[in-house]
């Protein structure tokens, strides 16, 4: 169960910003969501704030252009970052937009955790597993959330899963914290919210 503090009483859109500078800077804790295109990001936000179309959802790729804040219960900001990989975007829009998503990601002094999210139902991609070494090699915290769960058998999702740690495990020694999650059957809300309150509490402690 959910503590009562992180019940998500109230959600409010805050800005896009194109670039970590202009982002607020009121020192409110932030937590990043960013996966590969199409890995059900979106619908994985409105599933946690109890939203139905904050975050908005399209069958074509490359919608999120730009560093999107919620605020939520006026206390913390999830950040919806643009996804990497596929997208009807020219070469040039490409590199501005993962300069933006790198420079975010380095810089940004508020930013408590960064949520991986990987498509469940897919062999392992090059392109997560470069993500998240780069990641690694920058000293920047993130959790794995495994996306789309409810699509497979529990043996193929386990099958699955160990293909994507086996991958990791090539250049990891040690794999971070990993959640199994679903828009469809909220799998894996309390797990997040759960430790976005642990988080939360530790950062106000050391102010």
């Amino acid at each position: 169960m959910l503590e009562a503090g992180m019940e998500i009483k109230h959600v409010a859109f805050a800005g896009s910003y194109p670039q970590e500078s202009l982002c607020p800077q009121d020192g409110k804790p932030e937590y990043a969501f960013i996966g590969r295109s199409n890995v059900g990001k979106s619908s994985l936000i409105n599933m946690l704030v109890d939203r139905k179309n904050l975050a908005h959802t399209s069958r074509t790729p490359g919608k999120t252009q730009m560093i999107n804040y919620y605020l939520v219960n006026g206390e913390w900001y999830l950040v919806d970052l643009p996804g990497y990989g596929y997208a009807r975007i020219s070469k040039k829009k490409r590199r501005e937009w993962e300069q933006m998503i790198r420079g975010y990601l380095k810089k940004r002094m508020t930013l408590q955790c960064t949520f991986v999210l990987i498509d469940s139902n897919i062999a392992p991609q090059k392109i997560d597993i470069d993500f998240v070494n780069m990641l690694g090699e920058e000293h920047i915290p993130f959790v794995l959330g495994y996306t789309k769960a409810d699509r497979l058998k529990p043996d193929e999702l386990d099958n699955n899963l160990d293909a994507v740690r086996n991958a990791l495990l090539e250049h990891w020694n040690d794999l971070p914290q990993q959640i199994i999650t679903s828009a469809n059957s909220r799998r894996g809300k309390d797990e997040i919210l759960s430790l976005i309150n642990d988080v939360n509490e530790q950062y106000l402690n050391m102010l």
